[in-house]
């Protein structure tokens, strides 16, 4: 392990529980026939683009560990339990075993409280892990052969403002790349979220059926091609500047902070992004983005 880590790559890395269920892993209980493949290949392209790159841990940002007081971080060395989706049951009944970087999320704890954040360490051996981290995990690493480390969504800061909790997560991110440096990791950042987040309330018979899958109305996705602009442009101010709207137009599951902590991380990348696939999910819009760090130094 190098003495001075990095960030390999940033990944918005969205959590649809459907994505798991249509590549039939034999961690999940239920069989599906097909579905969702244009992002299923883009998570496919993203995992190609890894290949070769010396990784030696996941940190996963994810919107389903909400919590009301203080960041969270996963400190149990190992978990393994079933995770049901409370609301697709039908979907995700997910074996999981994974271990946890103790070490890095020490590290991300201490940064954190020294950036002045109220921080936390998760170290309750029965915890359920939640299932965005979950799936983000698996469909960027279905090999479950890297540690992971696991953040949660501290939300008290949106009962002052939006605005406010994206200064949170933006100090986050750069707290989180900090103890990645300081502990010689080689570090994926997955933000786990999707973009516009109004969404269907009832299911079609065969859940796999694309005949029923479409974007819930055309505004939201203007919204999600606006974003998607600022990131294949490079335009992270801009896009920070535009997140506030996203959020109330759109009910964006980047309110919650993946994103944002996300780019924090990767100190406001004014280099493009790789978009490796758009589609929808029960009317959501979601994307698979890749930043690479090394882009950065190509430019300067």
């Amino acid at each position: 392990m190098s003495s001075r880590g990095r960030i390999v790559r940033g990944v918005l890395a969205p959590h649809p529980p459907h994505l798991v269920y249509a590549e039939n892993p034999p961690q999940n209980e239920p069989r599906a026939e097909c579905g969702w493949e244009e992002l299923r290949w883009g998570y496919e392209r993203l995992r190609h683009r890894l290949e070769g790159e010396e990784v030696d841990v996941l940190v996963v940002h994810s919107p389903h560990w909400k919590t009301s007081v203080a960041h969270h971080v996963l400190a149990v060395p190992h978990f393994e339990s079933l995770s049901v989706d409370p609301i697709f049951p039908n979907l995700f009944r997910f074996h999981y075993s994974l271990d946890v970087d103790t070490e890095l999320a020490g590290a991300i704890l201490e940064e954190g409280q020294a950036a002045g954040l109220a921080m936390k360490s998760m170290e309750n051996p029965d915890f359920r892990v939640d299932y965005g981290t979950i799936t983000s995990c698996h469909l960027t690493r279905p090999a479950w052969d890297l540690p992971i480390v696991a953040l949660s969504s501290n939300m008290a800061a949106t009962y002052f403002s939006d605005e406010v909790a994206m200064e949170q997560q933006l100090a986050l991110g750069r707290a989180t790349a900090r103890a990645v440096e300081a502990t010689g990791r080689r570090a994926v950042l997955l933000a786990s979220c999707s973009l516009s987040h109004r969404h269907f309330t009832e299911e079609p018979e065969i859940p796999e059926d694309m005949a029923f899958e479409h974007i819930y109305h055309h505004g939201q996705y203007l919204w999600d091609m606006r974003v998607l602009e600022h990131m294949r442009r490079g335009r992270t101010r801009e896009l920070l500047a535009d997140l506030p709207d996203f959020i109330e137009q759109s009910v964006s599951e980047v309110r919650e902070g993946s994103l944002t902590w996300l780019l924090g991380a990767l100190d406001l990348p004014d280099y493009p992004a790789t978009v490796h696939a758009y589609g929808t999910v029960i009317g959501t819009g979601n994307a698979i983005v890749e930043w690479n760090p090394a882009d950065r130094e190509v430019r300067a």
